[in-house]
């Protein structure tokens, strides 16, 4: 096909990329600086043609919160900084499998399961090492969602044994580009997490790496995070738009609220630098985008979401971001999880059923008391 919008540069990119060409650089530099219209329209397309009309929904659950030694200046789990979030050791396998089955009962098809600290650590911390893989075999063996972990820094050794287990996707996010990087993280390089990433992916785990939105970076930021990933290799890439929580730096900064508009083109442009990836809206979606805002940024090439609660902040019910999909003209995702996307939403129009968040936001107390 010949895609033609009338804006040149935007359909030159779109035949190519639908031709089977990478874009580089340069392209992704010339694409941002295009109307968000154009740019939205021809990132739809690609969607079109080379995705498979579905959105593919994911959960996470914190599983172990507080007391990181990073300083990375988004998070509220850093002991860097004064947030008052609920900390708390690992939750344990079993717990970890009842936050699974809630995600997998409302829809997603991923579970992911994270931890605060700079990286699992077979070596130093035995015990929580085998926690950490007996509950990743309770959500493979038990539930029909893929299993996907965001551990820290691993080593060979331990990348190896994690996909041995069956984990799917490993999360750890490059946040930024590499220039920016040290204007939000000190304590680690951009390097480090690419190495990590490196590791995972040698292991044979697929990667699930993204970015942090209206941190303060330029547009130019935003495509060179996109072309980092580029070279790294993704299948999953989630974008996340910063919810500033108070007594992190970057709430401190008082940067200015993101527009609509920008995590739109942000969003077209990695669809066209990254056609064959998952292009996951994710955290502070809800914060930063009204509905309207975030089914524009389904038809403007996403194709998946995070659902449920996030680990510190709360999420939009799974029963919503169903209703959003469907707006966008498309459909959950049903490849892993074969589940009745009528029933989610009648679970939420129904005031005594369970809450449906996976449990990614709630205190370890609260999570220990769910039925």
């Amino acid at each position: 096909m010949v895609y033609e919008t009338g804006n040149r540069t935007v359909d030159e990119a779109v035949n190519r990329v639908l031709d089977g060409e990478r874009l580089d650089r340069r392209d992704g530099l010339a694409l941002i600086a295009q109307p968000v219209d154009a740019l939205a329209a021809g990132a739809d397309v690609v969607r079109s043609e080379l995705g498979d009309g579905t959105v593919d929904a994911c959960s996470i659950v914190n599983a172990k919160a507080g007391n990181c030694a990073e300083d990375c200046g988004f998070c509220a789990q850093s002991v860097h900084f004064d947030t008052g979030i609920d900390n708390y050791g690992f939750l344990g396998p079993e717990k970890i499998l009842e936050a699974a089955k809630r995600a997998e009962r409302d829809g997603s098809q991923r579970f992911g399961i994270v931890l605060a600290e700079k990286g699992v650590s077979k070596e130093q911390r035995p015990e929580e090492w085998e926690e950490v893989l007996e509950a990743i075999r309770l959500v493979r063996d038990e539930t029909d969602v893929e299993v996907d972990a965001s551990l820290g820094i691993l080593t060979e050794e331990e990348a190896a044994i994690l996909a041995e287990e069956g984990l799917n996707h490993y999360n750890h996010n490059i946040e930024t580009s590499p220039r920016y990087f040290p204007e939000i993280v000190q304590t680690h390089s951009f390097e480090d997490r690419v190495a990590t990433l490196e590791v995972a992916k040698e292991a044979g785990m697929d990667l699930c790496a993204g970015v942090i939105l209206g941190m303060g970076e330029s547009p130019t930021d935003r495509v060179e995070a996109a072309m980092a990933l580029q070279d790294i290799g993704v299948s999953s890439l989630p974008v996340n738009i910063l919810n500033p929580v108070e007594g992190t730096p970057l709430a401190e900064r008082g940067l200015p609220d993101i527009t609509t508009e920008e995590v739109i083109k942000t969003i077209a442009v990695y669809r066209l630098l990254h056609p064959e990836a998952r292009v996951r809206l994710t955290g502070g979606r809800e914060v930063n985008l009204d509905t309207e805002g975030q089914v524009a940024a389904l038809e403007a090439g996403a194709d998946g979401i995070l659902t449920g609660d996030y680990l510190t902040t709360e999420g939009q019910s799974p029963a919503d971001d169903i209703e959003i999909v469907e707006q966008a003209g498309l459909e959950p995702n049903r490849e892993a999880n074969e589940f009745d996307p009528e029933a989610v939403k009648a679970r939420e129009a129904d005031e005594s059923a369970p809450e449906t968040a996976a449990g990614s936001a709630k205190s370890k107390s609260e999570l220990q008391s769910d039925d």
